[in-house]
């Protein structure tokens, strides 16, 4: 059977967030729900808060035991509540909403380590998209679901996730993608190397003529928390904005202040005015004028340096003396922000926001950086990846270099400043043959997606979704997803023989 655009959902399921989206048309549309992938249990209910009343002695003690072993410096914590179910979850608004009212909650992420590691809170996470916020009805319910999970997960987690999807959701088909494929579909590809930046983590998966090459499938341990940190903590040194921020007559206390600069930081993030450098360039020369930022700023000259810096930077009949001054306001890259109703003037050191993606060395004593074992760059790690595919594939896979995660929304130049840095890892001097690489291509979400053209590359992995569930669903057939007639024939084992990657 095939079932109608209109009720197909696709749910992208990833590390930190859980995207989702009712209906594909011919206009393929963003998703419509995002929310963070954890879950929140009380610490201390009552009537009043529960709409089950209080919990009993047995999980009231093991909730208790959980606060006192919380690990305080793991920022996506996942715990396992075996005397917990689903209604006794937060999730979404209700979380939110409970957080913000100080309530003493737990967090738990489940699908932290790219697996799932608790079936009743990845349950809650669901179970509250579909009937929730998609306001889906578990007696009448019409619609099939498209489920993107993370590579590698093994056959018997493919088949828990299909039984709950029938025998809880009640859908009528069921099909699951994994996410490195979605995001290559996304690009209309099937062979690269996805380098997905995540907020912990970066995942790095090369793929050959449709198929994920799971033995070099690796993780960087950085991610785009560590961005933000760091660039939090080279604001400092900005003259200009401690001054601001943090003036000598009421100096900020060292928590407040680092607070604040995360606030900066997130701001500037999400008013898109960081990019960044390729390899070789620079993106703040400490030693050419660009930390005299202040000067500017106590002279109250920075309105016109940045105007002049917005003019044309020559004309026919401009000196050579004014075009050299005009390089050199437009060196400065000077922009001037609202922040907390003050003006607040920036260089290019936001430009250095990916520096530890490149350089995770970087990110050694910084200020709310979890000491850990730092891993290799992120362009190292890609050389290696694809040098431990064939030869034969390589040539293929360096054609499908493709940049995403959430970071590629809002930063520009990630993927041209990644494809730099990759240069010294093509040519392998004792290897020249005739299927040697000469080049690295990148790949974007294509323009004629229109919804998707202010997005960057943030959610590829949803629409390569829409894209694969606008296909399968709509099969007669029903050769790549389950029905529900199939289900109910030969139980869940079925999605292993629907899904090609595990065959």
């Amino acid at each position: 059977m095939s079932f109608r655009d209109a009720n197909v959902i696709v749910i992208d399921t990833s590390r930190s967030f859980i995207r989702a989206g009712l209906g594909l048309y011919d206009l393929l549309k963003i998703p419509i729900i995002a929310i963070p992938a954890r879950v929140g249990i009380r610490r201390n209910p009552s009537s009043n808060d529960n709409p089950n009343g209080v919990y009993s002695p047995v999980l009231q003690k093991e909730i208790q035991q959980k606060f006192l072993s919380t690990n305080q410096t793991t920022i996506h914590p996942h715990y396992t509540i075996s005397h917990a179910s689903v209604k006794d979850y937060l999730v979404g608004t209700q979380l939110d909403e409970a957080l913000a009212t100080g309530q003493d909650i737990l967090i738990s992420w489940p699908f932290a380590e790219n697996t799932v590691h608790d079936w009743v809170q990845a349950e809650a996470i669901w179970k509250y998209i579909l009937f929730n916020q998609l306001q889906r009805r578990r007696t009448q319910n019409e619609s099939p679901v498209l489920l993107i999970l993370p590579a590698g997960l093994s056959r018997a987690t493919y088949e828990r996730a299909c039984q709950m999807f029938f025998e809880r959701f009640n859908v009528p088909g069921f099909a699951i993608l994994e996410r490195p494929m979605a995001q290559m579909y996304s690009a209309n590809s099937l062979s690269g190397v996805i380098v997905d930046v995540d907020e912990l983590k970066t995942d790095i998966t090369p793929i050959y003529e449709g198929f994920i090459i799971h033995s070099t499938r690796t993780t960087v341990d950085v991610g785009m928390r560590d961005c933000k940190l760091y660039l939090a903590n080279l604001l400092k040194s900005n003259t200009s904005v401690m001054s601001t921020l943090s003036p000598q007559d009421k100096p900020l206390d060292m928590e407040t202040l680092h607070q604040t600069l995360l606030e900066l930081v997130q701001q500037i993030y999400e008013e898109g005015l960081i990019k960044v450098p390729s390899d070789g360039e620079t993106a703040i020369a400490e030693d050419e004028g660009v930390t005299d930022i202040a000067a500017v700023v106590v002279a109250g000259k920075e309105r016109a340096v940045i105007e002049s810096g917005m003019k044309k930077k020559m004309t026919a009949k401009a000196s050579a003396a004014e075009q050299a001054r005009a390089r050199e306001i437009e060196a400065l890259d000077l922009i001037t922000i609202q922040f907390r109703e003050q003006s607040i003037t920036l260089g290019k050191e936001r430009h250095r926001f990916c520096e530890p993606l490149f350089d995770p060395g970087l990110l050694q004593g910084i200020p709310g950086i979890v000491p850990r074992k730092w891993s290799l760059p992120v362009q190292e790690v890609v050389g290696q990846a694809v040098g431990q595919t064939d030869v034969d594939q390589r040539p293929y896979i360096w054609q499908g270099l493709f940049v995403t995660g959430d970071i590629t929304r809002r930063v520009k130049g990630m993927s041209i400043a990644l494809q730099s840095r990759l240069a010294p890892y093509l040519i392998q001097p004792d290897l020249i043959t005739d299927i040697q690489p000469r080049s690295i291509r990148v790949l974007n979400v294509p323009e004629f997606y229109s919804e998707y053209r202010e997005t960057g590359n943030g959610y590829a992995a949803f629409l390569g979704g829409s894209i694969t569930a606008k296909i399968i669903f709509s099969d007669s057939n029903g050769k790549n997803y389950v029905s529900k007639a199939d289900y109910s024939s030969r139980g869940p084992h079925t999605i292993v023989e629907m899904t090609p990657s595990l065959l």
